[in-house]
């Protein structure tokens, strides 16, 4: 057997990996996540490993840990050239998910992949992924950009994110104390957040056509006072300050992170065995967003809120005689607050009702 002698020497450059680039992207990043360190903080980014001590504060804490995706809105961020606040969605999906435990989220790592990297769209990336941290209050403290060719087509890229959080065992969210009676508050979405894309891709595809067809003049030209485009990517809103500031003051019993599956499917999460959460129809509104992709799309109201938030991206449930206190914290904070419904007992129904 004979061995073919290279005329010349291969660099992994010349194989598609810029080593190069990525030591860019690595200063560009540095500077960002020394923007949202906290106390804890050890050791971050540009180790093989980043450190983190639980703060002392805490007597019993258990971790809580997420993890998500931004999923196909990364498809339209990519069309319309709109990377600056995809990072915002995907710390959004995973610090709200810790949330919901009761835990305040520490510390956040990011997996950015692409066939080719481009350092100024990898950098307006890791910078929402920053403002995320900085606005949900944990730290930046670690990732991975792997750039595999081949494995993307030009100009995509995929993300995935990992938050850590920790709350005191005695104060984890379970949910097993809801009961007939407490009340049900919805806080405001703020957009489509980053479920549903794919049917928001084909609402749009309906509309605008596809390919040579395709003709954006078709589409609204603004939804809700803003621009169409930017209302749909509009990022997740993060509730992590303003429900944890209520959480200080206030007993809440369960909290929802309202995502894929809508209201229908996550309420029941977080509910006892044997009860149904009983919401009023009209008592949050429709915002012109969901009603374009309701309309466009043709879906009844039932398969609207198994699809969408539509309008509700985080569901509160505290005792009747608290109710009012803590809808007024939330608002203090910045939080725009629905009293949608009440705890009852579950009999030949659906967990969740909407009438």
């Amino acid at each position: 057997m004979t061995t073919a002698t290279p005329s010349s020497a291969l660099s992994y450059k010349d194989a598609g990996v810029d080593i190069d680039a990525g030591d860019a992207l690595v200063e560009r990043i540095k500077p960002l996540a020394r923007k949202t360190m906290r106390e804890g903080v050890l050791a971050g980014i540009g180790g093989f490993g980043a450190l983190f001590e639980v703060p002392k504060r805490y007597r019993e804490p258990v971790l809580v840990s997420g993890t998500d995706g931004v999923g196909t809105k990364l498809k339209l961020a990519f069309e319309w050239n709109m990377h600056d606040t995809v990072g915002i969605d995907l710390v959004a999906m995973s610090v709200n998910d810790v949330l919901v435990q009761g835990a305040e989220p520490l510390f956040f790592l990011d997996y950015f992949a692409c066939g080719k990297l481009d350092v100024d769209t990898a950098a307006a990336v890791v910078g929402g992924i920053a403002r995320g941290c900085e606005l949900s209050g944990c730290a930046l403290i670690g990732g991975e950009t792997a750039e595999m060719p081949g494995m993307y087509p030009p100009g995509e890229y995929d993300l995935a994110g990992f938050a850590v959080g920790a709350v005191e065992k005695s104060a984890i969210l379970t949910g097993k104390n809801v009961q007939p009676g407490d009340v049900v508050l919805g806080l405001a979405s703020s957009g489509v957040h980053s479920n549903g894309f794919s049917l928001v891709r084909k609402c749009i595809d309906r509309v605008a056509g596809t390919g040579d067809a395709y003709d954006a003049s078709r589409l609204p030209a603004q939804l809700d006072g803003q621009d169409f485009r930017v209302a749909l990517m509009a990022p997740t809103r993060l509730y992590v300050k303003p429900v944890l500031a209520a959480l200080a003051l206030h007993p809440i019993k369960a909290l929802a992170h309202i995502t894929g599956g809508g209201l229908l499917e996550n309420i029941p999460r977080v509910l006892p065995d044997g009860m149904a959460a009983h919401l009023t129809k009209g008592s949050w509104p429709q915002s012109e967003l969901f009603a374009w992709l309701q309309q466009t799309s043709g879906i009844d109201d039932h398969e609207m809120n198994r699809t969408f938030n539509n309008g509700i991206g985080m569901v509160v449930v505290v005792d009747a005689a608290h109710a009012d206190a803590t809808a007024s914290s939330l608002r203090e904070h910045g939080e725009t607050v629905h009293r949608i419904g009440a705890i009852a007992p579950r009999a030949d129904g659906a967990a969740v009702e909407i009438r």
